[in-house]
């Protein structure tokens, strides 16, 4: 693993932590939109393409929203292999699922970085929403960019379907910042903690917030009503990936997701949506965490189980 400064790729560790050992996740680096009177980022169909990773929780919210807002034929897509090893993330079609850089034909997904901004400091992250027009990158945060996907091409492919809608505008945000914080992130506070005071804290908050949400979604279907929206879409890439990987390899195992009662029924209910089971890539997943980890499971030993999700 490894990052760009100054342009130039530094192999080094990318969990980054305080001094209290409790793992603080790296701001993105490009925040632009895609608007009617942007200067530079118009909405058109098949001008931008995605860089993902099935593996990558954040990166699998951009293709849900992609496939429920019609536009899996209008925004291209490439794959990363799911190993992230000293030379990060790289296009290797040898893996099922991933695939060469389609644009331009790269290697490692820095390479996108560097054609963006040749003298770039950042961590090379997924996903990357990029623009064939101009050759750079508009946007490198999920949050973001699933925003972006919600509303910017309505008016081109006539789908209106609002996942943020504005009577609920105020829950959703409220619920995204405990999300973000205690589960989304909170999984990987837990998994690279560097001391036991910065596991203890993390994982305490994550199961806090687990709880909170079954109790929750013992009142509705979804977390703020009957209708699934954002919130919904940013958590349950999360879910999908907590007993097969968070529970053991992140040491996230005081309870799993099959455990609890609401939790695992809307984590079902979610798979019933064509977007979400869909860009659920099992394989990709596990082989990703238990692989690419090394400081953790310096073997990379990847568990059979289990045996459903």
């Amino acid at each position: 693993m490894g990052k760009l400064i100054d342009g130039e790729w530094i192999v080094k560790s990318i969990i980054t932590s305080d001094s209290s050992g409790a793992y603080n996740r790296l701001p993105r680096t490009f925040l632009d939109t895609i608007e009617e009177d942007h200067a530079i980022f118009q909405p058109e169909l098949g001008r931008y393409h995605l860089y993902v990773s099935f593996a990558c929780p954040w990166a699998t919210r951009t293709l849900i929203y992609r496939q429920l807002k019609d536009l899996n034929d209008h925004i291209s897509v490439s794959v990363v292999h799911p190993d992230m090893l000293e030379e990060g993330w790289v296009f290797d079609s040898s893996f099922p699922g991933a695939t060469e850089d389609h644009l331009y034909g790269k290697k490692f997904l820095r390479e996108i970085y560097q054609k963006a901004d040749p003298k770039i400091t950042t961590s090379v992250t997924v996903p990357i929403l990029w623009d064939k027009k101009t050759e750079t990158i508009v946007n490198n945060e999920s949050s973001q960019i699933i925003r972006i996907l919600n509303y910017a091409f309505n008016d081109l492919t006539g789908n209106q379907n609002d996942y943020y809608p504005e009577d609920k505008r105020e829950l959703i945000d409220e619920l995204n910042e405990i999300i973000y914080d205690n589960v989304n992130n909170g999984v990987y506070k837990s998994g690279f903690s560097l001391s036991q005071e910065a596991y203890d804290s993390a994982v305490s908050k994550l199961f806090e917030t687990l709880d909170s949400l079954d109790d929750r979604l013992s009142r509705t279907k979804f977390l703020v009503g009957d209708d699934f929206t954002e919130v919904d879409l940013r958590l349950i890439p999360t879910l999908l990936r907590f007993d097969a990987v968070y529970v053991t390899h992140f040491k996230c195992n005081i309870r799993r997701i099959i455990d609890y009662k609401n939790l695992y029924r809307y984590m079902q209910d979610m798979l019933e949506i064509p977007a979400v089971k869909d860009t659920c890539n099992i394989d990709h997943i596990k082989r990703h965490y238990y692989y690419s980890h090394d400081q953790i499971n310096p073997y990379r030993i990847i568990p059979h189980g289990p045996i459903e999700l």
